[in-house]
């Protein structure tokens, strides 16, 4: 009997192929995705030898369109966002229509028409989540002021996108496209309306029913103990959510499976989820970055190599410069600036996304998505090259320009406690650093018992709060000493560690431990595993969970307390 195999010699072939040139793309110290979509480009049409099947490839790639989505909106915080909304919105909005606009007249340039133009810039403006975060993570700031402005920078971006993603099919044949299929003909304010319509109703829906039966759902699971039922409810939840979201409410995959993502954040079991789907995740991303690959004209690297520099200098040179002086008018330093300009002069999965619906609708030519991946690809393989630039460019820049020193000299003003501060809290006192949901308990405990603390947090627009309610708090990563210096750490009694990140936790303590080697310490963890390892370290007293923790680590602090309350009375 005869067996068609497309589906399986389709996948064998782009896992194959992607795990090869994925493994050289990180030997030559190149993000895994320019391997992905190498392989991507050897299996499709315009390469000699085997070609996969184009029908089950876009299928797979739909799949992994709407996990990567989920990704995005499992790791969305409005919390996050909200604590540099101050610079990330505007800067993303500013830099994306700046973006867009030179994609837009380079391509009215070349005779392309409106809708065609407009397409095309959008799909240059959007940097890859991927890429990003990959980046940051390898440079160890991930976690700090800088990576906190990049990655919320880049979530507005999605946003836009998604908005992007929503309105273009209505908008289809007013910018010269097709409408979609099965739409309906009609008025465009009608079909601006219902759609907008419709993508509200979903998202009320999901905010407002799935945010209670989705987590609710997951604990039924969970508490089974089955750990494959687990992650198949995540999965099955994600992928039914982005597919009934299509077919009752006419909206994207993509948009359903991102506030699929959103609502299981609300779970407790939001972590785990992550954990759990991680693999398959990532393992469908790898079939879409090949599917995308498939789309490739290598042709046009040889036929328009003007254009496609031209359309590299856009997305490298143009999108840094752009967040650069951004930044630097937001009154930030010269090297934040440089950190979160190159952190965006690239891009990747959502204009691929947006380029492949742009196809589907006529609004982009086949020539354009092949100048969008050869931009994707150089500007990929090229930011870890900006990257690296960015220590010694700013290092030349500063020994050259005195405008340059000057703005990199700029002080924050909740870098450092206050002239005016109380005596009380700069000596014998408790230093806090974090100030979340743990943090905040511990010093309502402490302030009840009259105990004196300094907070030190890295959310800036927090410490400004606090400011503003007379509590004495800094600004920065108190893994850095000179933030704890700030706190006056050198004459405190005990340093209290309300964040869970372990390695952040021992940096901090190794940091206090520096200018205060006998100040007593009290610190937290959200994991078992590491309460051992970490009492073995000898790094303070460790307690695990969250309300029972923040009592527990309270009472704790009191203890150091206690003969000096007692004498008081």
């Amino acid at each position: 009997m005869e067996h068609n195999v497309s589906l399986i010699t389709t996948i064998a072939a782009a896992f194959g192929l992607s795990l090869i040139l994925g493994l050289i793309a990180v030997r030559l110290k190149l993000p895994a995705l320019v391997g992905y979509l190498l392989a991507g480009i050897i299996i499709g049409p315009a390469t000699p030898g085997y070609v996969a099947d184009m029908h089950i490839a876009s299928q797979l790639s739909e799949i992994g369109v709407m996990l990567l989505m989920f990704g995005v909106g499992l790791h969305f915080s409005v919390k996050d966002l909200m604590s540099v909304k101050n610079i990330a919105i505007p800067g993303a909005v500013v830099q994306m229509s700046l973006a867009t606009l030179l994609g837009f007249f380079v391509a009215r340039s070349w005779d392309w028409s409106f809708g065609e133009a407009l397409v095309f810039g959008l799909c240059l403006s959007c940097a890859s989540t991927v890429v990003l975060l990959k980046a940051l993570e390898a440079k160890g700031i991930l976690a700090s002021r800088n990576g906190q402005i990049a990655v919320g920078w880049l979530v507005v971006e999605d946003l836009a996108t998604v908005l992007v993603l929503v309105l273009l099919p209505p908008l289809a044949t007013l910018l010269g496209g097709t409408a979609p299929t099965g739409a309906d003909a009609g008025p465009l304010w009608w079909t601006i309306t219902q759609t907008l319509l419709q993508v509200v109703a979903f998202v009320v829906l999901m905010l407002v029913v799935g945010r209670k039966v989705f987590p609710w759902l997951l604990w039924q699971v969970a508490s089974t103990g089955s750990r494959e039922l687990f992650t198949l409810a995540v999965i099955a939840g994600a992928i039914s959510i982005a597919y009934g979201a299509s077919v009752l409410f006419h909206v994207s995959f993509a948009l359903g499976a991102f506030f699929a993502g959103m609502v299981i954040r609300e779970s407790e079991f939001s972590h785990r989820a992550a954990e759990e789907s991680l693999p398959l995740r990532d393992a469908f991303s790898v079939l879409f970055f090949a599917a995308v690959g498939m789309l490739f004209e290598p042709a046009v690297l040889i036929e328009q190599p003007l254009h496609v520099l031209i359309v590299l200098a856009i997305i490298v040179l143009g999108k840094f410069l752009a967040a650069l002086v951004l930044v630097l008018l937001f009154r930030y330093p010269l090297n934040s600036a440089l950190t979160v300009a190159a952190s965006l002069a690239q891009i990747g999965e959502f204009s691929f996304i947006l380029a492949g619906l742009g196809m589907t609708l006529g609004l982009l030519p086949a020539q354009g998505m092949s100048l969008i991946l050869a931009g994707a690809l150089l500007s990929i393989a090229l930011n870890p090259l900006v990257f690296a630039m960015v220590s010694p460019l700013n290092k030349w820049v500063l020994k050259r320009s005195q405008l340059a020193r000057r703005l990199d000299s700029r002080a924050d003003p909740f870098s450092e406690l206050p002239m005016d501060t109380d005596r009380k809290y700069l000596e014998n006192q408790v230093v806090l650093v974090g100030y979340g949901r743990v943090g905040r308990r511990i010093a309502a405990g402490l302030t009840k018992q009259g105990i004196p603390f300094v907070v030190a947090d890295k959310n800036h627009d927090r410490v400004e709060q606090l400011r503003q309610t007379g509590v004495p708090a800094v600004f920065g990563d108190a893994t850095d000493v000179d933030v704890l210096i700030q706190a006056h750490i050198l004459h405190a009694a005990v340093l209290v560690i309300a964040t869970p990140e372990t390695i952040d936790v021992r940096k901090t303590v190794h940091s206090a431990r520096l200018v205060n080697p006998a100040i007593q310490v009290i610190l937290r963890t959200h994991n078992e595993d590491e309460v051992a390892l970490l009492e073995k370290e000898q790094l303070g007293q460790v307690f695990l969970g969250e309300d029972e923790l923040a009592h527990s680590m309270i009472a704790a602090t009191m203890l150091h307390f206690k003969p000096a309350i007692v004498a008081e009375h």
